[in-house]
Parts: C-alpha cells; structure tokens; sequence
C-alpha cells in the first residue's frame, strides 16, 4: 500500500478554480488571449480558451451552445487550433465573455 494520497492533475485544478474565480477566469483569458497574436505562442492562448470552455460547462456543452460541432471545437481549441472569428465570438458569448479592444502601447522616443 502506498503512503501517497491521489492527487489532482494541474489541469483539473486549474479548470476547478477558474470554474470558481469568474475574476480570474477573465483576466486569465485575457493575458492568454494576447498570446493569440504571435505564432509561436498561439497554443497557449487557444489552450487557455479550452480551459475556460471546459470549466463554463465542458467543450460538449459549450460547443452545443455556441452551435459548433464538438470535434471542430476540439480541434480549433487544440495546440495546433486555428479558430475563426466566428468560432471564437460563439465560445466566448456561451461562457459569459466577449472581445474587446484596447489601444497597442506605443514606445516614446
């Protein structure tokens, strides 16, 4: 018998406390949700929105709402993802969210 206990994984208790923390939720998509712009770190932000979408009602759910197949949310929400607008605009009005747009910091000479 072993003296370890079962753990949780990191994704589990990651999708249990932005379930619980709407404030964290949002501002964890909307660091994640800059990522979006680069290419080499667009898996991340697309990660990130599979975590909110599994927290807000699991990507079955989500994806019966916001009128997308389960599979194409499964592959556009994936490491290798490339959502439309469209699907992202669907995702984030079923959990709750919406875009927004802020001006880009500009560097001063």
């Amino acid at each position: 018998m072993s003296k370890w206990k079962a753990g949780v994984s990191h994704h589990d208790r990651e999708v249990e406390e932005l379930r619980a923390d709407r404030d964290l939720a949002v501002a964890y998509l909307k660091v994640a949700m800059e990522s979006l712009d680069n290419p080499d770190d667009r898996a991340g932000g697309l990660l990130a929105l599979r975590s909110i979408a599994e927290a807000y009602g699991g990507l079955g759910a989500v994806a019966a709402e916001a009128g997308i197949s389960r599979e194409s949310l499964y592959r556009a929400l994936s490491a290798k993802g490339n959502p439309t607008l469209k699907t992202l605009l669907a995702v984030l009005k079923t959990v709750g969210m919406r875009l927004s747009v802020e001006p880009e910091p500009r560097a001063t000479a």
